[in-house]
């Protein structure tokens, strides 16, 4: 399995019910694009302090990497990832990407 970690920077101005709608997003991929076992998305709530100023995220969970690129390509996936830069910090520059098999 791929885990796909995106962590983002959100515009100041940027509100709750604004991420939510992010968020809801990215979980409605599950139910179009195959091989999506599990989706997570949030604040952080870590204790440490070593954020480096990305307070919220998501996790998408692959059944393997292909299903993980299926989802990349995807023009669903390509729409909510349009949303996701134009609320973050600086746009592209306000996320961080990271992928890990688990």
């Amino acid at each position: 399995m791929i885990l796909h970690c995106v962590f983002i920077r959100f515009r100041q101005e940027v509100t709750a019910s604004e991420k939510e709608a992010i968020y809801a997003g990215i979980a409605a991929l599950k139910g179009i694009i195959d091989g999506i076992v599990d989706v997570k998305a949030g604040p952080n709530v870590s204790p440490e302090g070593l954020d480096s100023g990305y307070g919220d995220g998501f996790a998408v969970t692959f059944e393997n990497a292909a299903a993980r690129d299926a989802y990349l390509d995807h023009p669903d996936h390509k729409a909510v990832g349009e949303k996701i830069v134009a609320a973050a910090a600086g746009g592209m520059s306000g996320l961080l990407v990271f992928d890990m098999k688990v």
